[in-house]
């Protein structure tokens, strides 16, 4: 399966089930000051877990264009140096408004995970929160997990919020075990450990409060679920590479960058953190133009300049002297024309502002 048959998958299998599939948000939040950017599936629903905004559906799915590289979520510096970390990625995400809770949620991310998208039960891991009871019993007595593969982890790890305030739960994560020779390869490495070995692949959010600035929490008017899964990181399962960079989603980006530079992904570590930059970057931009955002000295369009300015550094590294971004950019448009054909239409606009 392609980068674009698993998005189409997992928004088909939710329609299925009742889910009314909403299309990604802009990069640029609406009517929340608190965001640089979207850095999460739930953002446009945030009036609506508040109980604020009433939609007229209590069950929805999307596929949402998010960029984390400002504010609690920043993953600009980690970006190269790991097989893992994006500026911009695809955030997969079921949403139920106080209709279904865990036991549904559970069911439902445990059918599309071994039936819809076929990964071997012995693989995969869950992590759940340490004081969260019910979701250790509705994983071992729903999705037939062995207990001693439920693993409970504390707030760090297993307590999600969108930021400093908002609405916020403990989370359930599933993983996968890549197996003994990814990551640290320490004896003691199990769930839970910073190395790769056990991959994070789908979060489920047990969204039941609201924090507020003092740190206070109070219950939501309904309990609710917000899940969230990066395409980038099913895709490279899916296609059994180790790495999100070895997926359909990059590797035509990636083969541009060796057509202009002559180096290939895999010649050095130097070169392929260079690769990887150029890559991540690329997509990053021509988003956040494609949304209205323009390179400036501040707020969102300072982020954007910095993500230009370090695509283009790392580019020196691989003797790119002359501009090259707007074609890794005018890449990117073709890579995700069947699921945003209007970045293809603004091709020629995003590859004029990074000229």
């Amino acid at each position: 399966m392609t980068g674009d048959d698993l998005r189409s998958k997992f928004l088909t299998f939710f329609e299925k089930k009742d889910h009314t599939i909403v299309k990604s948000s802009s990069l640029v939040p609406a009517d929340d000051p608190t965001l640089l950017f979207t850095n999460a599936g739930m953002v446009q629903f945030k009036r609506t877990f508040l109980g604020e905004d009433k939609r007229p559906y209590a069950r929805a799915a999307s596929s949402q264009k998010c960029v984390r590289a400002g504010g609690k979520h920043n993953d600009l510096e980690n970006v190269g140096h790991t097989g893992r970390h994006h500026t911009f990625f695809e955030m997969l995400g079921n949403f139920s408004f106080g209709d279904y809770f865990k036991e549904r949620a559970i069911e439902l991310a445990w059918e599309l995970m071994t039936i819809g998208y076929g990964i071997p039960q012995e693989k995969l891991w869950v992590s759940v929160y340490e004081k969260d009871d019910e979701a250790h019993r509705l994983w071992c007595s729903h999705a037939g997990i062995a207990k001693d593969r439920v693993v409970r982890l504390g707030e760090k790890d297993n307590f999600w919020s969108m930021g400093d305030t908002g609405p916020c739960g403990p989370c359930s994560e599933i993983l996968i075990d890549q197996g003994e020779k990814i990551g640290c390869r320490r004896p003691e490495c199990r769930v839970g450990c910073e190395c790769d070995r056990y991959l994070e692949i789908w979060n489920l959010v047990f969204m039941e409060f609201n924090r507020d600035a003092s740190g206070r929490m109070t219950p939501l008017p309904k309990p609710s679920i917000d899940t969230g899964m990066g395409l980038e990181r099913i895709a490279a399962v899916i296609h059994g590479v180790t790495n999100n960079y070895g997926s359909d989603l990059f590797m035509p980006i990636i083969n541009e960058i060796e057509a202009l530079s002559g180096h290939t992904l895999g010649q050095s570590p130097r070169t392929d953190v260079s690769i990887k930059v150029i890559a991540d970057h690329s997509r990053a931009a021509a988003f956040l133009i494609g949304d209205g955002v323009l390179p400036s000295n501040e707020g969102r369009g300072y982020v954007l300049r910095r993500i230009l300015r370090r695509a283009i550094r790392y580019g020196r590294t691989l003797g790119l002297t002359r501009p090259f971004l707007y074609q890794t950019a005018g890449k990117v448009s073709r890579v995700m024309k069947r699921a945003y054909p209007e970045l293809l239409e603004a091709d020629a606009y995003i590859k004029n502002i990074i000229k």
